[in-house]
């Protein structure tokens, strides 16, 4: 139900104030954290050049970037992570982790190895 007030409008749900932000973020959120995802595939190419890697290499780091997610998302369900702790707090925490793994995968000391593991 929406109340509109001279200024502003007010969103309720279930007797809660909902602020209008709120989709634009979780939206914005939601397409910064698969760009995790994306923004490696992009690259792939040039990885496999500036570290040596044998051509099979992209189908194994694109592999480790999808069972990378699926394990994430199997372990947060079995330890009901979004039920013990805020959602927004869990996905603000991955995002950053996320963010911090890709910016580390660029550096030279990287090994083939290192690499699989930073993108899982």
């Amino acid at each position: 139900m929406v109340q509109s007030t001279k200024n502003h409008q007010k969103c309720y749900f279930a007797g809660m104030k909902i602020p209008r932000h709120i989709l634009p973020v979780i939206v914005i959120a939601q397409f910064c954290c698969t760009s995790l995802w994306f923004a490696g595939n992009a690259v792939m190419a040039d990885l496999v050049v500036d570290f040596s890697l044998p051509v099979s290499a992209l189908g194994n780091l694109t592999s480790a970037v999808q069972f990378g997610f699926i394990t994430g998302t199997l372990l947060f369900a079995l330890l009901t992570i979004a039920d013990r702790f805020s959602p927004a707090k869990v996905f603000f925490v991955c995002a950053l982790l996320g963010a911090l793994f890709n910016v580390v995968s660029i550096g030279a000391y990287n090994t083939p190895f290192t690499l699989l593991l930073l993108r899982f």
